[in-house]
């Protein structure tokens, strides 16, 4: 596959690579970014689901804090590993070539103090439609790992009280409250994305607290089309 050296976005600081017919990551990737608070006292942050490590480098870049990210499948991880050198991050960024489900290989429990996570959206077994390519089967379909193996290791890894950032899609929304509430999580903020504000929401966005009490935000929808930028598009006083 032909690798590109590709904008990110609106950070005309930073490029990342990508493949011009395989993986490219999604805007979804920003929202997320754009949707977390990142605080100074947090010192340990971690990506699951990393992909090409866009996540990991505009948390540095914006915030200059050491990320940690995992990405299981070897294309995809051969892209981060590229785009961090390329933004001369590797001193910052940290990257694990795995399965998320081996997380405890890595890191003792109740660790950190954020985690972030863009995971594969729809769910899979064999008789499935999906995309003949593997990378983008396994990156949107959970082939690899399900919505409620996550959220038990989101539980493993956070310290308590530590924030958990999730985007979905709004058709599982269900699922993430069920799990979140499972796994000892408190759904503390919640933001639906549209593309026209006239239609059904393309994303829902989640603040999550391990052992946080329950009440929840929900802020007014945020829709993105034809916006020339992404930054500060969420404004928590909204």
């Amino acid at each position: 596959m032909k690798k590109t050296l590709n904008w990110l976005f609106d950070y005309p600081n930073l490029k990342v690579y990508q493949y011009e017919e395989g993986f490219k990551f999604s805007i979804d990737s920003i929202l997320l970014f754009e949707f977390a608070q990142i605080k100074k006292q947090d010192r340990y942050i971690l990506d699951f689901c990393t992909g090409n490590a866009v996540i990991p480098i505009l948390i540095n870049y914006k915030y200059q804090k050491k990320v940690v990210g995992i990405e299981l499948q070897e294309e995809v991880f051969q892209l981060a590993k590229d785009s961090v050198l390329y933004n001369h991050m590797e001193n910052f960024i940290t990257l694990i070539h795995d399965n998320i489900l081996n997380v405890r290989n890595y890191f003792p429990g109740n660790n950190f103090d954020v985690l972030l996570c863009n995971p594969p959206y729809f769910k899979w077994n064999e008789t499935s439609y999906v995309n003949q390519s593997e990378i983008k089967k396994i990156a949107r379909h959970e082939v690899e790992i399900h919505l409620q193996e996550i959220m038990e290791l989101a539980r493993y890894v956070l310290k308590s009280k530590g924030r958990f950032y999730l985007v979905h899609t709004p058709e599982r929304m269900d699922e993430v409250i069920v799990y979140a509430n499972q796994f000892g999580f408190g759904v503390k903020e919640i933001q639906f994305v549209h593309s026209k504000i006239e239609e059904k929401p393309i994303v829902v966005l989640f603040t999550l607290v391990k052992d946080g009490k329950f009440g929840t935000t929900v802020y007014a929808p945020k829709v993105i089309r034809n916006r020339n930028s992404y930054q500060g598009i969420f404004d928590r006083k909204k």
